[in-house]
């Protein structure tokens, strides 16, 4: 079903330049839109891309809209990725297929377990005993919600999501390790996003905490005790240990790495692949990844990092050294 500009400004706001009845059959990048699609240009460095673009029409800041103007229609908005990932919820909204069954056949859902009326679990499903789904949550298929652990309201738990499996609780012992049974739970907020086969370990004796608006990607681990801050994002293949604290509004980048028992600050944004090994007090953005080179480049700087140690207490020596006539 087509969109007319007019109808999605009167929806989203923006200022329209263009025909408000001409139709757009699709949203597409900039890149491969054809002259039946909605596009965006999030960058000034993608202005060449917004020149060459045959889409039907394309959403610019107010610093692009000379750009925008010499190649046909566009609107105008404060901040074009933004205005296009609301369009692209008015856009699924408006193509809805009808709603399925609200829980699927194929899911076990436990006669203790408490699911909102308006929540719906997908196929093959689990919901153990005692654990609670709330209003307007939405659990893809193979999703696994364990004993007593809670999801909040217009939650998303994408396909093969595990909350609530034991966490990694071992004792040393002369006989092997001895488990340390993991009596928590896992309490997570409202309008939190997991991507597909995340697991979030229950805690050892306190839950593991998602607070409101917490975003997950792909293959995450999440140890158990951890806190997640209200509104933290964290890309694909992230690690976190078990009772770390993440404050909120954070990010962390793909591959990143949380080492147990640390805390970190509200607004700290941590690049990917790289591993926080100490607790981080202060806002900011924090790096520790070494840059890819040659291998033999590699191996000599890396040869050279090994004796930084040596090479300075021979510096505080010949510093303390007295000067030689």
């Amino acid at each position: 079903m087509a969109l007319q500009l007019g109808a999605i400004v009167d929806a989203l706001g923006g200022e329209l330049h263009g025909d408000a009845m001409l139709s757009i059959e699709r949203l597409s990048p900039l890149q491969n839109a054809q002259p039946d699609a909605l596009s965006f240009l999030s960058h000034p460095k993608y202005q060449q891309e917004l020149a060459a673009s045959r889409a039907a029409c394309v959403i610019v800041s107010p610093a692009m809209s000379e750009a925008a103007a010499a190649r046909g229609a566009y609107i105008v908005a404060a901040d074009p990725y933004l205005y296009f990932a609301r369009l692209t919820q008015l856009w699924k909204s408006s193509h809805a297929r009808p709603e399925a069954e609200r829980i699927h056949p194929s899911a076990v859902v436990h006669p203790e377990a408490q699911v909102d009326p308006t929540a719906r679990i997908g196929a093959l499903c689990v919901v153990e005993r005692g654990a609670r789904i709330g209003a307007g949550t939405v659990l893809k298929s193979r999703v696994t919600v364990s004993e007593d652990c809670t999801i909040g309201e217009r939650c998303l738990l994408h396909p093969g999501v595990v909350i609530g499996a034991d966490g990694f609780g071992l004792a040393p012992s002369k006989e092997g390790w001895v488990k340390i049974e993991q009596l928590g739970a896992v309490r997570v907020g409202n309008d939190v996003e997991i991507g597909a086969n995340t697991c979030i370990d229950r805690g050892a004796l306190d839950d593991t905490v998602l607070e409101d608006g917490v975003k997950l990607d792909n293959l995450i681990q999440i140890g158990h005790n951890v806190r997640i801050g209200r509104n933290t994002a964290m890309a694909g293949c992230v690690g976190v240990a078990g009772s770390a604290t993440i404050g909120a509004n954070c990010t962390f980048g793909g591959g990143a790495i949380v080492l147990g028992h640390l805390s970190v600050a509200d607004n700290v944004h941590v690049s990917a692949a790289t591993v926080v090994t100490r607790s981080i007090r202060k806002a900011g953005q924090y790096t520790g990844m070494f840059p890819i080179d040659d291998n033999a480049t590699w191996e000599k700087n890396a040869a050279t990092l090994k004796q930084l140690h040596s090479l300075r207490e021979r510096l505080k020596a010949l510093e303390k050294a007295p000067p030689q006539q």
